[in-house]
């Protein structure tokens, strides 16, 4: 049975901000990665679609380093709002966060045909920059890990009407 998100951060994003390719809910021709906690580290659970391969049977690496990407971001949002004393779908809006930097490295082959299983842990930087490790599972295999670098999403990013 797969693992689900119950309240991931990013159901409660504000609507001019959802609509990220990654992780916007809605933008219905992203992937839509939901994050959430799971004891003090973060989860993104992810079955990557059929077009989502770089040979027969593995999955492409640009989708593993987007699902690193918004998993981080996703993360710092999650670690912040717990920090100011709340959780995901307790009325308050969350914060956001864009990246700053990403690194991603490749261990093994990832297999296509599985779940994906995201798993975060954040280290605060600075009270707009948090660092997020993230380690990428593929039945229970190591496939990659990842550094993101989150910075509070600027004003700027919000469209003005």
């Amino acid at each position: 049975m797969e693992e689900i998100i119950v309240k991931a951060i990013q159901d409660y994003y504000p609507d001019e901000i959802a609509w990220c390719y990654g992780c916007g809910r809605l933008n219905e021709s992203g992937h839509q990665f939901r994050t959430g906690w799971q004891g003090d580290q973060t989860v993104t659970i992810y079955s990557p679609k059929p077009e989502h391969l770089a040979a027969p049977g593995f999955v492409y690496g640009g989708l593993i380093a987007s699902l690193i990407d918004c998993h981080g971001t996703g993360s710092a949002a999650l670690a912040l709002h717990r920090k100011n004393g709340h959780e995901p779908g307790d009325g308050a809006e969350p914060p956001r966060f864009v990246t700053g930097n990403l690194n991603v490295s490749f261990v093994k082959p990832t297999p296509h045909g599985v779940p994906l299983k995201a798993v975060g842990t954040v280290t605060e930087i600075h009270p707009k920059k948090f660092k997020v490790e993230t380690e990428v599972f593929a039945n229970d295999v190591l496939c990659a890990r990842g550094e993101v670098i989150a910075v509070s999403m600027p004003s700027t990013f919000i469209k003005q009407e």
